[in-house]
């Protein structure tokens, strides 16, 4: 019996049996898709499966764009100071009100305060008063600034109706300065300082780790010497001296941009061994080595061919490095070295945090600063996870 009777076909046969090893076919949808889409997409659609790092991002976001309207968000200007009010407790914001006869209507306000004496240590404080009552509005106006330095205009977010009633939602300062408002107008000086000082930081890593992993040799040598000196210099002795060598009549802009240089010397030397591995381990893959038949120049195969390759992994790595930056302006403002008034940061907003009278009279002093400079570092390391494995989108 032939075959063709066996499998019951009696026309031209439209199946052939080969023997062998099965082939499955290739599944629909992720492979698929995985080959038609660009990196790019591939590394933004595995970074928005991470919930927690979206999440993150969404926080960093936030942080810049407080950052960016700090003059609109704050309430007042960070160096108005009312001494009447010095370690005024915070006021919680309410929504409502209660009337004499037992009723509630919608009242935006935060309660007063009224002065006490206190009978141990014999000093003044503040208390909150729940029978004064404080109305407060958006887009209220307030003292007058200029919005990035152009616009002139007195509307503020938030803000008490009548400009001179105390509203300190944070609490107050040992000038009676509002905490809320300095801690907003810290946030622009602490991110930023975070991104100037890591965009230095890639530039260095980026340029000197490249050229060590692709040419090698004598020069690779050279660049690992020095990312060794600088990587067993002590940290704080170095900043230390460095600090100590800033003039005081020097102006807080050109404090901010030493102190920035300050902390990207010591930021770059991670970056450039990651590099350099990288180089060393694609210098011989085989579109490197097609690039360089075809005529390319040393530079055009660095920045044109390897690079775009790291572009992902330089991302993360980056990222990573924000809250090291942030972390190290803080130290160095805390301790007294980096940035001072008139300038505002996380840093020198927890000077006034530095003793145990202090912490004791106004703990708010010590805990709004320390909570904003952990959810930011907190939020970039989450976020840089997340990059870091979305960098890799092929891996499943």
């Amino acid at each position: 019996m032939s075959v063709r009777e066996t499998l019951g076909m009696h026309s031209e046969p439209s199946l052939i049996i080969v023997d062998g090893p099965s082939i499955s076919p290739l599944k629909e949808g992720r492979a698929i898709s995985t080959a038609a889409v660009g990196p790019w997409r591939l590394v933004a659609g595995k970074l928005v499966r991470q919930k927690v790092a979206m999440a993150a991002g969404a926080i960093i976001l936030l942080l810049y764009l407080v950052g960016l309207f700090a003059e609109f968000l704050a309430p007042s200007l960070p160096m108005t100071s009312r001494p009447q009010y010095t370690y005024a407790p915070p006021q919680g914001l309410s929504l409502f009100m209660t009337k004499p006869d037992g009723s509630s209507e919608f009242n935006f306000h935060v309660k007063g305060y009224k002065v006490e004496i206190d009978k141990v240590a014999l000093r003044r404080t503040f208390v909150v008063d729940d029978t004064k009552v404080v109305p407060v509005g958006f887009f209220v106006k307030g003292p007058p600034y200029r919005l990035w330095g152009l616009i002139p205009t007195e509307r503020h977010l938030i803000g008490p109706i009548n400009r001179s009633d105390p509203m300190y939602l944070l609490g107050a300062d040992r000038l009676g300065r509002d905490v809320f408002s300095r801690l907003i107008y810290g946030t622009r000086v602490s991110m930023s300082i975070g991104l100037v000082g890591v965009a230095m930081s890639l530039i260095l890593g980026v340029v000197l780790g490249s050229i060590s992993g692709f040419y090698g040799g004598w020069v690779d040598t050279i660049i690992q010497r020095i990312i060794e000196v600088v990587s067993a210099m002590p940290t704080i002795p170095l900043w230390l001296g460095l600090a100590a060598a800033i003039p005081l009549t020097w102006s807080p802009v050109n404090v901010y941009f030493v102190i920035t240089i300050i902390v990207s010397l010591l930021g770059w030397t991670s970056l450039a061994r990651e590099v350099r591995g990288r180089f060393l381990a694609l210098r011989s893959e085989d579109f490197v080595t097609a690039a360089r038949l075809d005529g390319s120049s040393e530079t055009r195969l660095i920045f044109r061919h390897i690079l775009p390759s790291l572009t992902s992994h330089i991302l993360a790595v980056v990222t990573l490095a924000v809250p090291t930056m942030i972390v190290a302006e803080t130290s160095l403002s805390f301790l007294g070295i980096g940035l001072k008034p008139p300038v505002v940061s996380w840093g020198v907003l927890l000077q006034d945090a530095q003793n145990i009278r202090t912490v004791a009279t106004a703990p708010w002093l010590l805990i709004w600063p320390s909570l904003a400079v952990v959810i930011a570092v907190l939020s970039f390391n989450f976020f840089g996870d997340g990059l870091r494995d979305a960098a890799d989108p092929y891996d499943n």
